[in-house]
């Protein structure tokens, strides 16, 4: 299975760094990986064995864009395939969050999936034989919860984005999809205060997923990164070629 030239954003960590793994597993001619944290692109390009291009860059950056798409464009003449994965979290109750904390959110998590898709299928048209993109968006874009308003409703908005630019660009043989994890073991938890606090009363970060896994998930799990990024190559395949406009929902029953 091979994916041609792959652009992923968010790509130094998580869901992103995982799916770059995947990708090359599956035999990628290349990565163009975005990420505002440049070691971390750095650490990641050196163990991928394909041609890979880092942009440390903010991915609601409007202008940064115009370089990203000329320095595809000149390593690789283009992409085949997109995944827009850099996300960011946010929590607190609606009459307690600030307009700079929903926009902050917004930011990254709407404006940067817009942005990277924008850029995404202008790359994927000089090629001239369709491709596939991804939207990474959550379960949190479904079901609603209280406690996090900016990231529902950004997550929301990324699958009707997905939906409009598939009708959009079809014709062009671009098929565009979003996927919808509940939760997966990343930094996007680790790295939150009261997941810290979690594990330190349970013993261990792998306690205090299973804590959470137990309480909101029918099947008792999270997922890992490995396993949704198994599922964008899927989205990403040709064995998924008549699927567009999709949301792959991958949440253990959470939604349910």
């Amino acid at each position: 299975m091979t994916h041609g030239v792959v652009m992923i954003t968010g790509a130094a960590s998580g869901i992103g760094a995982a799916t770059a793994r995947r990708l090359t597993a599956d035999g990628a001619r290349g990565l163009v990986l975005v990420d505002r944290h440049e070691a971390g692109l750095g650490a990641l390009a050196g163990e991928l064995e394909t041609e890979v291009l880092t942009l440390a860059m903010d991915v609601a950056d409007d202008a940064a864009w115009s370089g990203v798409e000329e320095a595809a464009d000149a390593r690789f003449g283009g992409v085949d395939r997109v995944v827009a994965n850099a996300g960011v979290a946010g929590g607190g109750p609606i009459v307690d969050t600030a307009l700079a904390e929903w926009r902050r959110v917004m930011a990254v998590n709407l404006d940067g999936c817009f942005l990277t898709l924008r850029s995404g299928l202008r790359l994927i048209r000089k090629g001239g034989n369709g491709g596939a993109v991804v939207l990474v968006a959550s379960a949190a874009g479904i079901k609603a919860e209280p406690g996090i308003a900016p990231y529902a409703a950004s997550k929301a908005a990324v699958i009707q984005l997905a939906r409009v630019a598939a009708k959009e660009v079809a014709a062009e043989k671009i098929r565009v999809n979003a996927i919808a994890p509940g939760g997966v073991e990343t930094p996007i938890w680790t790295q939150a205060p009261f997941f810290q606090d979690l594990a330190a009363r349970a013993g261990s970060e792998r306690a205090a997923f299973d804590q959470m896994a137990a309480m909101a998930t029918p099947l008792g799990r999270f997922a890992t990164a490995e396993e949704i990024a198994g599922q964008v190559a899927f989205l990403l395949s040709d064995a998924a070629a008549t699927i567009t406009g999709a949301v792959l929902v991958s949440d253990g029953g959470y939604t349910l």
